[in-house]
């Protein structure tokens, strides 16, 4: 694992800091690209990105503050506003990074009279590029999102990751946890785990090739984004089964349980019947009188 990368003076640059810029820029360029296509103002695409840049970082740290409240409140101070606490590079949970980002970009287009399913529509291929790109960034940090032990789970598959040198090692992401007794109390750094970043990579990209490949088929509004939303929550909901994170009901984790509803959401958008938002055009009455004769 590569956590820092090089420096540029006296300023690191951080592995998932670099993918996260590269993502955003690829992402701006496709949905540019598609705006054009939808004869959308391509500038807004810009100030789009930029917002789901920001809702993004902030939603993300929010939920991630919101799920370890507990561990976070109980620290002293002084470690809670440290790399440990509020500002671990490990904070960051990607479904509330999506939930902030899109009502921030709702209320945009609401401003700007854009239509906001249009413009999901064209931002759905580069959510599932950039959510890839953003995961080699986890893989090469070690941050945490790493799967269980091959050992445990599927102990055939030849490629195990070491992420010692990662920034949250085997011994404290599974540290308090069942697993972790199984090994004795700690679970060993250079044990072999799941590189499920990989594995979403993979996923990402398929999804954005299947979706690149179908946009200019749908007619109506947001059917491309139920679709994104559809096959990336079950993405997500299968690639949880192999992380060890709480679960919360029915043995699903709190991103299964967000994936679950987002396949509902995008089911309903993809199934709805197209529809017009135009006010019908009223005919006067005296002409309703001369039809009736």
């Amino acid at each position: 694992m590569i956590p820092k990368l090089f420096d540029i003076g006296p300023v690191p640059v951080y592995s998932y800091g670099l993918m996260l810029g590269i993502c955003f820029i690829v992402a701006s360029w496709l949905m540019q690209r598609e705006f054009k296509r939808k004869k959308l103002d391509e500038n807004a695409a810009i100030n789009i990105t930029f917002i789901a840049l920001v809702g993004g970082v902030i939603g993300s740290k929010l939920l991630y503050v919101i799920e370890e409240w507990k561990a976070i409140s109980s620290m002293p101070a002084s470690k809670m506003f440290s790399t440990d606490g509020l500002f671990s590079p490990a904070g960051l949970t990607f479904y509330g990074g999506l939930i902030l980002a899109t009502a921030m970009i709702y209320l945009y287009t609401r401003a700007k009279k854009i239509p906001f399913l249009r413009v999901c529509d064209a931002a759905a291929p580069s959510l599932a590029i950039g959510y890839g790109i953003a995961r080699i960034g986890c893989h090469l940090s070690g941050d945490g999102d790493y799967g269980l032990p091959v050992s445990e789970f599927m102990s055939w598959v030849p490629w195990g990751t070491d992420y010692s040198n990662g920034t949250l090692p085997p011994s404290i992401a599974f540290r308090g946890t069942d697993l972790a007794a199984k090994f004795g109390g700690v679970v060993p750094d250079n044990t072999l785990c799941h590189p499920t970043p990989m594995y979403e990579l993979v996923f990402g990209v398929l999804i954005f090739w299947f979706l690149w490949r179908k946009r200019t088929i749908f007619k109506g509004d947001g059917k491309l984004f139920g679709l994104y939303l559809i096959l990336a929550g079950a993405a997500r909901l299968l690639v949880e089964f192999i992380r060890l994170n709480p679960r919360y009901m029915l043995g699903l984790s709190e991103a299964q349980l967000i994936s679950i509803i987002l396949i509902g959401i995008g089911l309903f958008l993809y199934y709805r019947k197209p529809t017009t938002f135009q006010e019908k055009e009223k005919v006067p009455a005296k002409n309703l009188k001369k039809a009736k004769n």
